[in-house]
């Protein structure tokens, strides 16, 4: 599979595609805001007609997870879901299929000028081509 990801403020998937609103950043804060991740899945012809998992964890500079309050304590910032996608009658025998989601992710309390990054995996497996980064801008005094 391959798998591109966009930073963003906002995003949909609609019917195949993907509405991007403020896409491209890499350097965010220093105060929590709002922020978005497209994801575009090419999944091969044989991996079509599959339920498959996906992971979005968000790890610090060093690659350890980052850590957030929840309601039941402070655990890992991850996103996980599935995706299926079938073949289209008449679509030529090969093609890869696209399959493209947009998440929005409220604001989260990270540290002023730090390094993030995104991971994703899918059927617990990643490259290193399945991530984004960004920076958080060092408050002002």
């Amino acid at each position: 599979m391959k798998v591109t990801i966009l930073l963003a403020d906002a995003v949909q998937a609609v019917n195949g595609k993907l509405y991007i609103l403020g896409g491209g950043w890499s350097v965010t804060g220093p105060d929590p805001s709002p922020s978005a991740i497209a994801l575009k899945i090419d999944v091969p012809w044989d991996e079509a007609n599959k339920r498959h998992k996906f992971q979005l964890a968000l790890l610090d500079a060093d690659g350890q997870p980052v850590i957030v309050p929840t309601p039941t304590g402070e655990r890992p910032f991850e996103l996980t879901g599935e995706f299926e996608t079938g073949r289209p009658a008449g679509l030529k025998a090969g093609t890869p299929l696209d399959v493209v989601l947009g998440i929005n992710v409220g604001p989260l309390p990270l540290k002023p000028d730090s390094r993030y990054v995104w991971r994703c995996s899918i059927d617990d497996r990643t490259i290193e081509d399945w991530q984004v980064g960004f920076t958080t801008r060092p408050r002002q005094r």
